[in-house]
């Protein structure tokens, strides 16, 4: 199991949640003057995007992919 496909991150809107409080911290770091943490929250944004909605595939896709067929 990868990271992405762990049982917590199954509800659409934690992993909408995880993306947000990234933006957010990214625009909190810019606001207060410090760009460097900014653009590093706003990769943690980034790839939380890639994993979670680009390579995130549900649990019960997985399952009918890899049963037999009867």
């Amino acid at each position: 199991m990868k990271d992405y496909e762990h049982p917590f991150f199954r509800p659409l809107w934690r992993r909408i949640a995880v993306v947000a409080v990234c933006l957010i911290w990214s625009a909190i770091e810019f606001a207060s003057g410090t760009p460097f943490w900014g653009v590093i929250a706003l990769g943690f944004a980034g790839y939380a995007v890639w994993q979670f909605f680009y390579l995130y595939k549900p649990a019960e896709e997985n399952k009918t992919d890899t049963e037999p067929k009867e």
